[in-house]
């Protein structure tokens, strides 16, 4: 009987012991998947393709990535702000408004008018009967371009580029159009002595941009640089000057001349060359104290007269005084 108890007792601890062993082993596979599970969350996570919630739960890739890509920016369409939106431009000269949209899709892009609200362009088709007004676009590209073809004052104001989005985002370009005029620094008219030098200077006023090029005409023609020696024009494209020099003029270089830059009004001054001295004006090169000189004697006369005055005041009035007395 004791070989008995002693056999049954055996196979109880055996069973007890295969028992506890699968146990653990159960428990081994579940502690060491769930490290598993951690580490492969902390992987993805460093690598941005899952998040957790409030609560700390793994959200799924594809839910995490959905959510991500409709709260980024770059989703939707969006102004690049490196273009001009301050343009000056003068009259005739054809000018552009340059309109840059990120991610475009398939929205469409407007060019509308602010003062009134005029629908100028959608797309690349004008909406305007004026057709100086047209929109450019090439494929594949991100600008969207106004031209404006011989711009006039009245073009001048705000000028809106609108894409269609829900709602719709626009940016505001403004056009400032100006005349471009030249100008001869003096008098309309100039007197100049035979022998002297005729020295004109000319400046381009209210350009955007320097002048291609300045022309100098005498009269009707273009100054003739071979037909004469001493003659020579000096133009600086960064400062819009221009300056003509003649030497030792002489009668014949008598005349009207005219500076012509591109794209500017032309000015124009009377230049006289005389033998002799002019009695009213008469200039010495380019000379400017001719006004100085003609008020010089005014100007002397009106101060002898005062100090007579005064000598004349300090020695009558005592006398006047001493008859009273008498």
């Amino acid at each position: 009987m004791a070989k008995v108890h002693g056999a049954k007792d055996h196979r109880n601890l055996c069973t007890l012991f295969v028992r506890c062993l699968c146990a653990f082993n159960a428990i081994a596979r579940v502690l060491g998947g769930f490290r598993v599970g951690e580490n492969e969350a902390k992987k993805m996570g460093e690598r941005g393709r899952i998040s957790r919630d409030a609560n700390g739960s793994i959200e799924s890739p594809s839910q995490s990535s959905n959510l991500n890509y409709w709260e980024q920016p770059f989703s939707q369409p969006y102004f690049d702000n490196a273009t001009r939106r301050d343009v000056t431009a003068t009259v005739g000269q054809m000018t552009y408004l340059h309109c840059r949209v990120r991610n475009l899709g398939d929205r469409s892009v407007s060019w509308i008018r602010k003062r009134d609200l005029h629908i100028l362009t959608v797309g690349i088709l004008t909406y305007t009967n004026d057709q100086r007004f047209q929109s450019l676009h090439s494929d594949g590209s991100d600008e969207w371009t106004l031209r404006i073809t011989s711009p006039q004052i009245k073009d001048s104001g705000t000028y809106e580029c609108q894409v269609s989005t829900e709602p719709k985002i626009s940016q505001g370009f403004q056009l400032n159009v100006v005349i471009s005029k030249a100008k001869i620094i003096g008098n309309t008219e100039m007197y100049i002595r035979s022998g002297s030098d005729i020295n004109l200077t000319c400046v381009v006023l209210e350009t955007p941009d320097p002048p291609s090029f300045i022309y100098w005409y005498r009269d009707r023609d273009v100054i003739n640089y071979s037909g004469r020696g001493g003659i020579s024009v000096v133009t600086e494209k960064q400062t819009r000057t221009s300056r003509l020099l003649i030497s030792k003029a002489q009668p014949p270089d008598t005349g009207n001349y005219t500076c012509a830059p591109s794209a500017s009004d032309s000015a124009s001054v009377t230049v006289h060359v005389l033998n002799g001295e002019h009695p009213a004006a008469m200039q010495h090169g380019n000379s400017s104290n001719s006004a100085v000189t003609r008020l010089l004697p005014i100007f002397l006369l009106f101060v002898c007269h005062s100090i007579q005055v005064l000598l004349v005041t300090d020695v009558y009035v005592p006398t006047r005084v001493v008859k009273l007395a008498r």
